[in-house]
């Protein structure tokens, strides 16, 4: 499969800045919506773990995993280095090369890492600085996924970002699974 990748670049004062929003990979940062998003690092969770097991704390009732699935979680960091307020996504969806979609857990709010879209003010970051996921090692603000075990061959797998109110274009990453 070819991976498309679309920059387009934009003139400030002579100056040339590529935006990228498909095909990168994690580490690279996705301009959507006005805001930048980078995949700090995506990774298989292990309950049992006791690193892991902070991860999923106060997840919603039932969202047990089945003997056949993983969590799978993507840390993101999002940044506004524009002049205005703007909004972060909260549209998140990973799709496989077969077409499955995989939507994230809503976390409840006693779980310090899970990602909450907020409004940004000018050169504002999430995770918020200070805060447990900022100053955690992977210092993302993380989204939480349930995904069969057999469907992590349908590689690679593609975190789907979504500008926040439908305006402008969804950015892609590939996961490292």
């Amino acid at each position: 499969m070819l991976v498309a990748l679309a920059a387009v670049a934009v003139g400030a004062c002579g100056n040339k800045e590529e935006v990228t929003l498909h095909g990168a990979t994690e580490g690279i940062y996705i301009d959507v919506g006005g805001l930048k998003y980078q995949v700090q690092i995506s990774r298989l969770l292990n309950p049992t773990d006791r690193e892991d097991s902070g991860y999923l704390v106060d997840l919603p009732a039932g969202q047990q995993l089945g003997t056949d699935e993983n969590w799978f979680a993507v840390f993101m960091r999002v940044e506004n280095d524009s002049d205005k307020a703007a909004s972060a996504t909260n549209g998140y969806s990973i799709e496989d090369t077969q077409g499955n979609v995989y939507k994230p857990i809503a976390m409840g709010p006693k779980n310090v890492f899970a990602y909450r879209p907020a409004v940004l003010q000018p050169k504002d970051i999430l995770p918020l600085p200070s805060s447990a996921a900022a100053e955690n090692t992977i210092q993302g603000s993380m989204l939480l996924f349930r995904i069969p075990v057999a469907n992590f061959q349908n590689r690679p797998l593609e975190l789907q970002i979504p500008p926040p109110e439908g305006g402008g274009e969804t950015g892609t990453v590939d996961l490292d699974v």
